[in-house]
């Protein structure tokens, strides 16, 4: 599966990658976006800006996660997920 983390760039209107990478993995891709999600904005200041991250699986499946749709405080992802993140993701949810 390949994840995006998308900007809303909210003058010209588009969304801007701001980080994308691949995960092998049989995970529901909308649980994989959201630990992506989760990871990068964990301890990031957002100064208001609108993130969402994006994950394209292998049958071309789409989908998008916005930060609603984020499970609350005290939620823990999947090991497997999270072993299919790279380290820097990976060690924002620890």
């Amino acid at each position: 599966m390949k994840w995006e983390i998308q900007m809303h760039e909210q003058f010209s209107g588009v969304w801007i990658c701001k980080d994308f990478g691949r995960a092998t993995t049989g995970a529901d891709p909308t649980e994989l976006g959201r630990a992506v999600l989760a990871a990068y904005l964990a301890g990031r200041s957002t100064r208001g800006e609108t993130f969402r991250a994006v994950v394209r699986a292998g049958n071309d499946s789409l989908s998008v996660i916005t930060p609603d749709k984020l499970a609350g405080p005290g939620c823990r992802t999947d090991p497997a997920i999270c072993q299919a993140l790279p380290v820097y993701l990976r060690n924002a949810l620890a």
